[in-house]
């Protein structure tokens, strides 16, 4: 096991973003960087023993400035969205920027945390731990918060991200990683035949903006039924609302078994013969299948299209601040929020 550091540029700032290289002692590698706290690659053996990265980026810091994509980002202080791009908390009303049509989207696109310099810790030979202090209203929100992700690589092929977070104010804190993932490699084109399991019986349905109705719906005799390993391409050109709300699936799926800590909550295999296990102790999985790439140039002047990868994203419901009888990711004063995601290769 080992973690090696190499300067990755520098920010707009001037200022230098780093580039950690974790090694386990099977081979498998994970690169990420400090700027954003980014996960740049992640490379994974195929079952023909060959070595693939199976995550899309960028080959240079500065190709991470603008990613509109939001490719291997830390998402904060809010993933996903909210309606309006406001919320209360205890009557007092705060508004975020309006970048989603009259909503808000991941916080902010254009300050949030994956365009930020994060200081960082390297933990023993297999942890880099990224830190930094968002202020009291910043991006809209309430609190001082201090928040960190650290990312770990086993002998076992997991990739663990650890998140951290504790405000001086009551506040609303949901944070995950927007890793596009294709497992035959990132360089390869459509994720269509991947073929996916997630462990959840209900989904919460959406209506215009990608907004959740506030329903809890199930996935039975639906498209959105991946109970049983399903091909991704299976059903997504299907003739259905929701489908077409989305162009594809972009859906937040109620998991099974809340409130147990981390277990299983999904699965995504391909023909490489590389298998991706995920695991999680949050209540939500957004899965999104890129239906709204729009034609990138990545790593190793790869053209990334639309599909071209699908993100597997733990995290509270969208809008779940503004619709009470969802899981609540309001934080009182001092109350840590800690929650672990796996990427486990099998």
């Amino acid at each position: 096991m080992s973690v090696a550091m190499k300067l990755f540029g520098k920010t707009k700032e001037g200022k230098e973003a780093y580039l950690f290289t974790l090694l386990n002692e099977r081979g498998m590698k994970a690169e990420v960087t400090n700027y954003g706290a980014i996960l740049v690659s992640l490379h994974a053996f195929s079952k023909s023993g060959k070595i693939k990265d199976v995550v899309l980026g960028y080959d240079k810091l500065e190709e991470y400035f603008k990613n509109p994509m939001m490719l291997g980002a830390t998402v904060g202080r809010n993933v996903n969205r909210i309606e309006g791009a406001k919320f209360k908390i205890d009557d007092v009303l705060y508004e975020l920027v309006d970048n989603n049509n009259g909503n808000n989207i991941h916080s902010d696109k254009e300050h949030g945390f994956h365009k930020i310099l994060w200081d960082f810790n390297v933990i023993c030979d297999n942890s880099v731990e990224f830190y930094y202090r968002s202020v009291d209203g910043e991006q809209g929100f309430p609190g001082n918060l201090d928040v960190s992700v650290t990312y770990s690589l086993t002998n076992a092929n997991g990739l663990i991200i650890s998140y951290r977070a504790i405000s001086d104010k009551k506040t609303l804190i949901n944070l995950t990683n927007h890793t596009y993932f294709n497992l035959n490699g990132h360089e390869s084109g459509s994720i269509l035949d991947t073929v996916v399991t997630i462990n959840a019986n209900q989904y919460t349905p959406i209506k215009k903006g990608l907004i959740p109705t506030g329903e809890i719906a199930t996935v039975k005799n639906t498209v959105f039924d991946f109970e049983v390993p399903k091909i991704i391409g299976k059903e997504i050109e299907s003739d259905c609302e929701q489908l077409r709300l989305a162009q594809g699936y972009d859906h937040n799926f109620v998991l099974n078994y809340q409130n147990i800590g981390i277990r299983k909550i999904a699965e995504a295999s391909s023909e490489s013969g590389i298998t991706m296990e995920v695991y999680s102790d949050q209540p939500g999985l957004q899965f999104y299948t890129g239906n709204t790439m729009k034609q990138t140039v990545g790593k190793g002047s790869t053209v990334y299209q639309k599909r071209g990868g699908f993100c597997m994203e733990p995290h509270f419901y969208p809008n779940s601040i503004n619709i009470k009888h969802f899981p609540s990711p309001i934080f009182d004063k001092g109350m840590e929020f800690k929650t672990t995601t796996i990427y486990q290769f099998v």
